[in-house]
């Protein structure tokens, strides 16, 4: 690798525990690679460090940031202090980058060096990921890991997760949002794709427990009632283990037809005939597409740190149904740019779903104004807020 890796003497080193190219990459990765791609202070290099995976390289360059890898994600963080002593000289500021997994900089990097980066607390998902049991360590240790970064410079992506940081010792002014961001423009009205003929709810995310998926489920069970030619349409790798313990159940009880077993071969939205339409991983146009004619995107998730699909389905015509959740009501202007009911509660959740098909009056003008809130999310925003945010400090200090 040493041969490899050639530095300038301004560089800021990132440590996550996944990269863009990662297998379960998610939207950190992406929010990270955009935010260092885009960065507008274009004096320092932007060298990011994480673990190995099957078939990575060790050293790659991706849009001019320098990737890095090296051992598991818990040896990785020996390696990165090992590259960080042969290059401190060189290194100006070291991100330690949260995400449930950290680098612990505070023990071996100088407090002027250190920078913090985290989107979410994790709380109680701890319990949902794990149980109570084998999670009630991970949530009694979360304050007092976090406060080992709370004298550190930090950035976050919304006001509930510095609320959140503030809560737990960092000081206000230390604390910085650098805003989320889509990577496509905007779709112009003319441009947004007609809604399906019968009532279509879209889920889109990953099959674990805490994003609500079950909730969403039953929730549509419950509207098939009233709306018997209604469909749900759930899109993301799926988790075999997740559908058969915790969806197929609830659909059984609701006499919810699927296409699990099936293959998606097609594009026309017409030939997809059961209740609950699985569409596996889909590409990026495929998502968009899936988002545009869909009525509403529902995402009841337990806590995140913004919610980007929430912005991307705004951003090509469709609102969203969320939970009061942190992040979430972020990504939805706490309610002005999008539904929202109270987390778990199924009933709650059912009504707002139905009330999208009831009153197309006030789902036009939550549609109109979540168009116009996502219109201020771009990730050449986010490089730029980025930018400002490092050219300051390196001015201050």
């Amino acid at each position: 690798m040493k041969s490899k890796i050639q530095l300038s003497n301004q560089v800021v080193l990132l440590l996550s525990w996944r990269d863009i190219l990662a297998p379960r990459r998610g939207g950190a990765e992406v929010f990270t690679h955009e935010m260092l791609k885009r960065s507008t202070l274009k004096q320092f290099q932007y060298v990011h460090f994480s673990p190995m995976y099957p078939g990575s390289e060790r050293v790659e360059m991706i849009d001019d940031v320098l990737y890095l890898r090296a051992g598991n994600i818990w040896t990785v963080i020996l390696h990165a202090a090992s590259f960080y002593r042969k290059h401190r000289k060189k290194i100006k500021y070291v991100v330690n980058q949260c995400n449930t997994h950290q680098f612990f900089t505070r023990f071996w990097v100088p407090r002027a060096k250190r920078l913090f980066f985290i989107h979410q607390t994790t709380r109680e998902i701890w319990f949902q990921n794990m149980g109570f049991i084998k999670g009630l360590p991970g949530y009694l240790m979360e304050p007092t890991l976090l406060r080992l970064a709370k004298h550190d410079r930090t950035i976050t992506v919304s006001a509930s997760t510095r609320n959140a940081l503030i809560h737990h010792g960092f000081h206000p002014d230390h604390v910085q949002i650098i805003p989320e961001g889509i990577e496509f423009e905007h779709w112009p009205h003319e441009n947004w794709l007609p809604k399906q003929a019968n009532p279509t709810f879209l889920y889109i995310g990953r099959f674990v427990k805490y994003k609500g998926i079950d909730y969403v489920v039953e929730a549509f069970g419950k509207l098939k009632q009233k709306y018997p030619t209604a469909t749900l349409w759930i899109a993301g790798k799926t988790n075999e283990q997740y559908l058969n313990q915790e969806l197929q159940p609830i659909m059984e009880r609701y006499g919810l037809s699927s296409n699990k077993g099936t293959e998606e071969d097609d594009l026309s939205m017409s030939k997809m005939k059961a209740d609950v339409i699985f569409h596996g991983f889909v590409t990026e146009e495929r998502k968009l597409e899936l988002m545009s004619r869909a009525h509403i995107l529902v995402f009841p998730s337990q806590r995140e740190g913004w919610g980007l699909t929430i912005t991307e389905a705004a951003a090509v015509g469709t609102p969203s149904l969320v939970s009061n959740s942190p992040g979430l009501v972020d990504a939805v202007d706490y309610g002005r740019s999008g539904y929202m009911v109270a987390h778990g509660d199924v009933d709650a959740l059912c009504k707002q779903m139905i009330d999208v098909i009831d009153r197309p009056g006030e789902y036009e003008r939550i549609r109109a104004c979540a168009y116009e809130y996502a219109k201020q999310f771009h990730f050449d925003h986010t490089g730029q807020a980025f930018g400002e945010w490092l050219g300051r400090i390196s001015h201050s200090s």
